[in-house]
């Protein structure tokens, strides 16, 4: 059942002028869409299960509004809303006013029927979804895509495909080959743009994005971003973006709209909800999001979890997890309450908030960590949690668990039974020339873009790929001898299986979805050691479920995989790991599928299970901010790969603090600040935003092709990865070494002069 908020206040309220001062704000004043008391529910078995619950907001004209909240807070169900596109059986109640121009006379959405609610979609409002290619016809070309969406609306094809040339050129796309490109021709960048594209070529005056970047790389969400700020300018757009990611969207959003268990909890200006925000669970998201400019003791995780859509609270849905919550939130609706300019919150105990649950960006990223966030010792808090590993090798092998030489790996692509007849398979360099030392206790975080080979590196560590040259070594074993039963094998492949772990990105995917986690977790057991009885078996289980926080464990063991949350799944497949006690663990993504709110929480959980198990862990993650985080607080290393290339590797306070590879420097500029006076929407400092075919990688330094620094000796060799030898760190960069005849050499194309040696900072 929907509770009620006071609406009075919200309309007043929501329909008021900016502040004082803010011109841009008073421009854009006028609403383009006016959401009033909207709520979403399904009629289940027992109860309704209500997914958004009495939503008031408007949109206005020409701005960009950023929904941020946790997955199921009720973001996609808001965006479909406004466009009437709930699917059965959910019901969708309140009113959606759009209005074409300022002043007109409203369209009330949810009343129009047939032709001209699919008109209204795409005429009016259009949608960009997270997953561009399940947007996409897989047998049709792209120029197929527009032709048929300019003729099922009977628009002028000729203008309409002159439209798309141009929004293509905008998105900085070649027009004519992705328009005669298959969407899985395309990288996920590169089809999302081309939805983009395709979205506003009926020239509609309102974008819904859904998650739009979700799945794309640091670089090209950036990149995106940049382009989305560019186009609502020149098209007049008004945009709603939609994201679980407060970083990501903070410095591109007029205002932001924070939704919490279905309903909205607070709305205002970007600057003052990130520095001056209102509501407790505001201030708690902010400080449980990882970031980079901020010490590591002031990101802490929100205890509990959020309420279940047939199960929510009857006062304030945020109260069972409050800090300030008493018996009033937990009876009564909190009305709307003004928290300053433009700004309003939904809390009875909104002036308590900013003393409950400290957040100052001001104060703390710039008086106590500098600028870039870390202090003398590296961890923002005066403390280190252990020595780095210099490199990516060791001189002495006596802790070293695993060890890559020279190690690369070539996969051929696959061809159809035509092309196999006449044509040689082209070969993917997935990994190329990699030396890596994993020691006892360590972390290696490996982050760089899709396709860059982190994965097949991190399973080439725990001897799952087998690579095509190089050696892999356990504990001085050659791995693939001792699968293979060749030369001398001094441990047997078996246990060095169950001392190499692995978790996946996607839990969910690989827990069996028939099996209760009782049944999965036994499986690895009687295996390995079938001599354990059940008793012993179900012990060992249910003592690390509750050491994971999953208690009672019998509880947790007996259910199905689908009646586990995210966070509980990941905790699942981490138990499974540590079943075997194994030395290493490859943690693929492990915290990217998982809402920001649950990051530091779950690597919180790796660290403390490592300490436990002396367990080693390789960490791939495509965000800096999380492998910062596990990589300083465990004193290990982040490793920069860049087209099967390792280019930077270090102790993070280094690598980050002050990156010396240009393509370092670049990830760490994609990475969006939590301060949104300190995001610049600019372009990217690179002179390609796509990144090569890793078939044909180009000649010398393999980044020379978008190196905002590279000159013509980069063109001719490869730079090796060398060790400064003071800080640990290793870079693979000529700009490293001041005598090189890098500093001699003609600047490429596109590349400024520059006479100052990286390693002068």
């Amino acid at each position: 059942m929907a509770h009620t908020r006071n609406d009075s206040d919200s309309l007043t309220q929501e329909e008021s002028t900016a502040g004082a001062g803010d011109e841009t704000m008073a421009d854009s004043a006028d609403p383009i869409i006016e959401a009033r008391n909207v709520s979403v529910t399904y009629d289940l078995e027992r109860r309704d299960a209500m997914v958004l619950d009495d939503v008031s907001v408007d949109l206005k004209r020409e701005e960009i509004l950023g929904v941020v909240g946790e997955s199921g807070s009720g973001k996609s169900m808001l965006a479909n809303s406004m466009m009437d596109a709930v699917e059965e059986p959910g019901i969708t109640t309140g009113d959606v006013r759009y209005y074409p121009e300022q002043g007109a006379d409203p369209v009330h959405v949810l009343d129009l029927d047939g032709d001209d609610l699919e008109k209204f979609r795409w005429e009016e409002i259009a949608m960009v979804f997270q997953g561009a290619l399940s947007s996409f016809n897989p047998t049709m070309t792209i120029r197929g895509h527009f032709e048929e969406t300019l003729d099922a609306h009977e628009y002028d094809a000729e203008a309409g495909m002159d439209r798309a040339h141009q929004l293509l050129s905008d998105l900085y796309l070649d027009p004519d080959r992705v328009l005669d490109s298959y969407p899985h021709e395309l990288s996920g960048g590169m089809s999302q743009r081309a939805l983009i594209a395709l979205s506003l070529v009926l020239k509609p005056k309102v974008l819904l994005m859904d998650e739009p970047t979700g799945a794309l790389d640091l670089l090209m969400q950036r990149s995106i971003l940049s382009l989305l700020d560019d186009l609502k300018e020149k098209y007049e757009l008004s945009i709603l973006f939609i994201t679980h990611d407060l970083p990501l969207v903070a410095g591109l959003a007029d205002r932001l709209a924070i939704l919490y268990a279905f309903e909205l909890a607070e709305v205002g200006p970007s600057e003052r909800i990130v520095r001056e925000s209102a509501h407790p669970y505001t201030r708690a998201l902010l400080t449980a999001v990882p970031n980079l400019d901020a010490p590591l003791s002031t990101m802490t995780p929100i205890e509990g979890t959020a309420p279940n859509p047939a199960h929510t609270p009857d006062g304030c849905h945020y109260a069972p997890r409050c800090p300030l919550a008493t018996q009033e939130c937990f009876d009564t609706v909190p009305p709307w309450f003004e928290a300053g300019p433009d700004q309003r919150t939904a809390c009875f105990h909104h002036e308590e908030a900013a003393d409950a649950v400290p957040f100052d960006p001001g104060e703390e990223f710039a008086a106590d960590v500098g600028d870039h966030g870390f202090d003398e010792n590296g961890d923002g808090n005066g403390e280190t949690s252990g020595p780095a590993t210099a490199g990516a090798t060791v001189e002495s092998d006596d802790d070293v668990v695993m060890s890559l030489e020279d190690v690369s790996v070539h996969f051929e692509t696959e061809q159809g039974l035509f092309d196999s007849l006449f044509d040689e398979p082209e070969t993917v360099r997935a990994v190329d020339d990699v030396s890596l030392d994993i020691t006892e206790n360590d972390v290696v975080a490996l982050v760089g873009e899709s396709g860059c080979g982190k994965t097949t590196l991190g399973k080439t560590v725990i001897g799952v790929q087998r690579p095509t040259e190089g050696s892999v070594t356990y504990h001085g074993q050659d791995v693939w001898d001792a699968k293979d039963d060749t030369g001398d094998v001094d441990i047997e492949y078996g246990e060095i299986r169950r001392a190499l772990q692995i978790i996946h990105q996607d839990p969910g995917a690989s827990l069996n979805p028939n099996k209760k986690v009782l049944t999965s977790l036994e499986a690895p057991l009687k295996r390995w050691e079938p001599d354990m009885s059940t008793e012993d078996r179900q012990a060992r289980i249910y003592a690390l479920l509750g050491r994971v926080g999953m208690t009672p464990p019998q509880d947790y063991a007996n259910r199905f995989p689908h009646q586990l949350s995210g966070g509980e799944q990941q905790r699942v497949a981490l138990v499974r790991a540590l079943l075997m006690n194994p030395d290493v663990i490859l943690a693929d993504e492990a915290v990217s599928a998982l809402d920001v709110s649950l990051r530091v929480e779950t690597m919180d959980l790796l660290l403390e299970l490592q300490e436990q198990f002396d367990t080693s862990f390789v960490f791939i993650s495509h965000t800096l901010s999380n492998a910062r985080y596990l990589a300083e607080k465990s004193g290990g290393r982040i490793g920069i790969m860049y087209l099967g290339e390792i280019v930077e590797i270090g102790p993070p306070e280094e690598v980050l603090g002050n990156p010396q590879h240009p393509y370092t420097k670049v990830l760490r500029w994609a990475t969006a600040d939590l301060d949104p006076s300190a995001q610049e929407i600019a372009d990217p400092p690179v002179r390609s935003i796509d990144i090569p075919d890793p078939v044909d990688p180009p000649s010398g330094c393999r980044f020379h092709t978008r190196c905002p620094e590279a000159r013509e000796a980069c063109t001719r060799t490869a730079p090796a990865l060398g060790d400064d030898g003071s800080t640990g760190r290793a870079v693979a960069c000529h700009r490293s070494d001041e005598d090189h005849e890098y500093w001699e050499s003609e600047p490429l194309e596109g590349v400024e002069e520059s006479s100052t040696p990286a390693t002068d900072g």
